[in-house]
């Protein structure tokens, strides 16, 4: 007789393990995937910048504070987390810094990128979801430069529910 209880002690566990293993994804999983695939599709634009020293992991990016559009829902931290994982993940890649008005060295492989991701429309109703429209433009410059050395932009549409 003592060995049910540990028998049902034992399915009980079993059971409550199974109900973890099967439950969803965080909420905020599908979002994080999505900021962090626009941050490899702008990390890989970044790297085919004509002047940036060659390799890449002689090249020094000073991130300024990205400038995040606040009707798409993503906060500037977030996004400003997806895109340095992905420029760090490059293999051999560059170091990569937060850029502040304190780092005056302006040696030959430091470049400043700064980043804009913008509303590029009005949010598209599917039958399922809404998408957003989105823009990112990225801009390297010299530091203490004004002009930029270059700039590309990426266009898209972001999932409004996994915001």
């Amino acid at each position: 007789m003592k060995t049910a209880p540990s028998r049902l002690v034992a399915l009980l566990a079993l059971t409550l393990l199974a109900g973890c293993a099967g439950a969803p994804e965080r909420p905020d999983s599908s979002i994080r995937q999505a900021l962090f695939n626009l941050g490899e599709r702008a990390a890989a634009l970044v790297m085919t910048a004509p002047d940036l020293p060659q390799p890449p992991s002689d090249q020094v990016l000073l991130l300024s504070r990205p400038e995040v559009n606040a009707g798409l829902g993503i906060e500037n931290e977030r996004f400003n987390e997806s895109l340095v994982r992905a420029l760090l993940a490059i293999s051999d890649g560059p170091q990569v810094l937060d850029w502040n008005t304190n780092l005056t060295d302006s040696g030959d492989n430091q470049w400043r990128l700064e980043s804009r991701l913008m509303a590029d429309g009005p949010r598209l109703s599917l039958s399922d979801r809404e998408l957003l429209p989105y823009r990112l433009t990225l801009t390297l410059r010299r530091p203490g430069e004004e002009a930029a050395r270059w700039e590309q932009s990426l266009q898209g549409a972001l999932d409004s529910t996994a915001l």
